[in-house]
């Protein structure tokens, strides 16, 4: 990583929870603006705990989230949104009943110039042109792996100066998971700065410019993603792989 002035996103110290339990214990992290940070860890690391404590779903309970030098520790989750931070859930939470089309407008909440959303719909369409083909069907009717571009797709018509993904590749088949990171992987060349949540990891590492691996709610290891990558003892030993 390089100098504080490209830095979008920086953790300091950062600890959160549930209660008495603690998911994160003092953790730093930068995110660089344009590139692919990936966050790596086996299940209850605290890997998911970390994106939403960015997006404000958990409040930190230490520390500092800083988004493009402003420190919105406790800054509510609606208006960390509105400021181009865009988380995308683990789990999709494609809205039943709602149209592909109507799911993706939802995405353009704080857009009020009209030309504005239309063309993020065609680029969103261009994207995934499966979601322009079905863009008048119910969205939970979508396969998983449809559903998985249509909650991508719903995050990219907001405009996002940071994209937050968790496991996009869960739960999709092998062919699925390859196409679902190329597509993360056309966003990021396109200019879209990402920290992206990825249980394959050395798919994730492949990807990614930079990486962290959490382990019980700490940061136990970071740095270049292809000497993360190369280090076969370090995914063994972290990353259970």
């Amino acid at each position: 990583m390089s100098t504080e002035a490209e830095t979008i996103l920086q953790l300091e110290n950062v600890t959160a929870g549930y209660g008495r339990i603690i998911a994160l214990n003092g953790i730093d992290l930068k995110v660089e603006q344009g590139a692919m940070a990936t966050l790596l860890g086996a299940n209850g690391a605290g890997k998911t705990t970390t994106l939403k404590t960015i997006s404000g779903l958990v409040r930190a309970t230490g520390g500092k989230v800083l988004f493009e030098g402003e420190d919105i520790t406790q800054t509510p989750a609606h208006e960390i949104a509105r400021r181009g931070l865009v988380h995308v859930p683990e789990g999709r939470h494609v809205l039943r009943g709602l149209s592909v089309r109507e799911n993706l407008e939802l995405g353009a909440f704080t857009v009020k110039d009209p030309a504005t959303r239309r063309k993020r719909m065609d680029e969103v369409f261009g994207l995934f042109p499966v979601l322009a083909k079905r863009q008048h069907g119910d969205g939970s009717l979508l396969s998983g792996g449809e559903q998985q571009m249509l909650a991508i797709g719903r995050a990219l018509m907001h405009g996002p100066r940071l994209l937050l993904l968790d496991e996009p590749s869960m739960g999709l088949a092998p062919k699925l998971v390859i196409e679902t990171m190329q597509i993360v992987k056309r966003l990021s060349e396109a200019g879209t700065t990402i920290l992206l949540v990825e249980q394959n990891a050395r798919l994730a590492l492949k990807l990614a410019d930079y990486g962290y691996v959490l382990e019980g709610g700490h940061i136990r290891m970071q740095g270049d993603a292809a000497t993360l990558r190369a280090d076969n003892s370090i995914v063994q030993a972290y990353l259970g792989e």
